[in-house]
């Protein structure tokens, strides 16, 4: 294990036992000074504030790379939030190799995609949205060294009550438990010469592939969720230098015939491509 690896894991490890004393001081007393209670936190904090400074550090030295060229994992149409094309890092952190990442949501004419809302319905059902169950597709001939898609599809998050709940309570949780949990059901491709490809938030039981998994260009290898840190069904691709979401940095990317689409622009990507 390396030691960002380790350090990673007693970040995480520190702010789980604040959190826990703090639920747990609430029905009982704390055999120490209410002072201690926040050691854990301030450790953890300095130490993230440690991992964050060097990562930093890390890719300010690295050299520039250009972008690798892959196929879009989907077709049909689609439009694009949290895109690379806008800003980098995409989704407002380096952590978890999400530098270059994009969030992909399917439209459709015949199942319009349900708009956010303030207040009502404060949340939706994942199948009233064209991406749920969605075919995704390999970007490049790759190996898979892992695929799990045992997590639960849970309800949108598309009022602004269930998006504050995502925001300030979902998505903490599953920050301190670990990347496994803010991407939810996920897989890794291993695209060969130091690439590797992630999709997250997959439909639950929907992979057609397990690690080991030779796969072809354009192969089906699951369908589209909303597990993990998820508003709405929707797919966070990206590409990444490790199969380790803790450890890997990202890496540009752009799918061929598409580009990187902006923020909100719908892109249509051809059935052709995935031809068998």
């Amino acid at each position: 294990m390396s030691v960002r690896k380790a350090a990673v894991i007693v970040h995480r490890a520190l702010w789980l036992v604040f959190v826990v004393q703090a639920v747990a001081s609430v029905f009982v007393e704390p055999p120490y000074p209410y002072w201690a209670g926040w050691l854990p936190a301030a450790a953890g904090g300095a130490l993230g504030l440690t991992l964050a400074l060097t990562r930093h550090r890390e890719l300010g030295a690295l050299p520039e790379r250009e972008p690798v060229e892959v196929l879009p994992p989907v077709t049909g149409r689609w439009s694009a939030l949290n895109s690379p094309a806008d800003r980098t890092p995409s989704h407002g952190t380096h952590q978890f190799g999400q530098t270059y990442a994009i969030d992909i949501t399917a439209e459709s004419d015949e199942q319009p995609r349900p708009r956010p809302v303030l207040f009502w319905p404060l949340a939706r059902r994942s199948a009233d949205f064209p991406a749920f169950g969605a075919p995704l597709h390999a970007v490049a001939d790759a190996t898979v060294v892992h695929a799990e898609d045992g997590r639960r599809d849970h309800l949108s998050r598309n009022s602004l009550p269930a998006v504050l709940y995502l925001l300030v309570v979902e998505s903490a949780v599953r920050a301190m438990l670990g990347a496994r949990r803010v991407t939810g059901n996920h897989l890794v491709l291993d695209l060969g010469d130091g690439t590797y490809a992630m999709y997250a938030h997959l439909q639950r039981n929907s992979l057609a592939v397990r690690p080991g998994d030779r796969v072809a260009a354009g192969q089906l290898l699951a369908r589209c969720g909303n597990s993990g840190n998820s508003s709405e069904p929707h797919v966070h691709f990206q590409l990444m230098d490790g199969p380790d979401l803790d450890t890997a940095r990202g890496v540009p990317f752009t799918w061929r015939g598409v580009g990187v689409p902006r923020n909100r622009e719908t892109f249509e990507a051809e059935p052709a491509v995935y031809s068998a």
